[in-house]
């Protein structure tokens, strides 16, 4: 089968797609031939190995896994003589944080992992592109726990995060603002945005609303610039938090900054299946590369310009 190997931290230049042998499921471990996965900021994080943090959960020195990839979809083609969740035929889908080999025509995994069965109404390509950024924009959104009628802003609105978090947060019947270019307006209106900052020709931070929420779904921005946005009690999260102010700002009281480390990825999947299934979801897609082009994928992915996401679509 192909596989994308890799053997060092670096740049997409360290990816190459080899011919491996299919692995064989364990006893409690399913084997799912991929139709498809995406290419995602966590991916990238995996690959170049940045910041260095991520060492300590993916290798310290060489990356433990050499396939790279974090989420997939694709369809049960054996199963371990253990197993009781799934069956031969079931398609499914599913997300790691630090990886799970996805990039790759099979892969190997246990059903206690955080997999699920795929959505009926979407096809392999839709569901893969639900897992990691909704996962997150979902976790966000729930930390904070909007009620019907309180302001968010997004800044990053057309993003894998930001346009799952848009659609999140208006289901919780939230006022949205999204920050994003004005050539994606009509996209993010459509999501459900009620009010579009253009990010060319205006500075957010200078908005003249007031917010009980400001999501930072790009990590651009910090607590002390959007400050003036929040409201006496309001909150700022960032998909790159300074922890700093995490620690130190609720002890202060009034304005401050909150995260929490995601948590429970097979609980926050089966939500998202829900709305994906009740029709409060869909997922947006960029572009989509085959396999063997999964270098050009990273590529485009670390350039900060993709909308949504970027799916490899495995040809199957």
């Amino acid at each position: 089968m192909k596989a994308v190997i890799r053997t060092q931290y670096g740049s997409p230049q360290v990816l190459s797609v080899k011919e491996v042998p299919i692995p064989k499921p364990g006893n409690r471990e399913i084997l799912v031939r991929v139709h498809a996965a995406t290419v995602n900021r966590t991916d990238c994080a995996i690959l170049w190995g940045k910041p260095f943090i991520m060492h300590f959960f993916t290798g310290l020195f060489t990356p433990r896994l050499k396939t790279t990839g974090t989420d997939f979809s694709g369809k049960i083609e054996a199963t371990g003589k253990n197993v009781s969740r799934f069956k031969v035929g079931d398609k499914v889908w599913g997300f790691k944080g630090f990886g799970l080999k996805s990039h790759a025509a099979y892969i190997s995994i246990s059903e206690d992992s955080p997999v699920l069965i795929m959505p009926g109404n979407i096809g392999y390509e839709e569901a893969a592109a639900s897992a990691e950024g909704a996962y997150y924009a979902l976790d966000a959104v729930n930390m904070l726990k909007p009620k019907a009628g309180q302001k968010a802003l997004v800044n990053g609105a057309t993003g894998a995060i930001g346009s799952a978090m848009v659609q999140f947060l208006k289901f919780y019947g939230a006022y949205v603002t999204a920050v994003c270019s004005a050539d994606h307006s009509e996209l993010v209106r459509s999501l459900g945005a009620d009010k579009i900052i253009d990010l060319n020709t205006a500075d957010f931070t200078k908005d003249n609303e007031l917010y009980d929420f400001v999501f930072d779904a790009v990590g651009k921005s910090t607590f002390y610039k959007c400050k003036p946005l929040l409201k006496p009690e309001g909150i700022y999260t960032s998909s790159e938090p300074n922890l700093l102010h995490v620690l130190i700002t609720p002890l202060l009281g009034g304005k401050k900054a909150m995260f929490r480390p995601p948590k429970n990825i097979k609980k926050a999947l089966a939500a998202i299946k829900e709305l994906l299934e009740n029709g409060h979801f869909k997922p947006v897609i960029d572009r989509k590369y085959p396999l063997d082009k999964i270098a050009d994928a990273f590529e485009y992915v670390a350039s900060g310009k993709k909308i949504g996401n970027v799916v490899i679509a495995m040809g199957t």
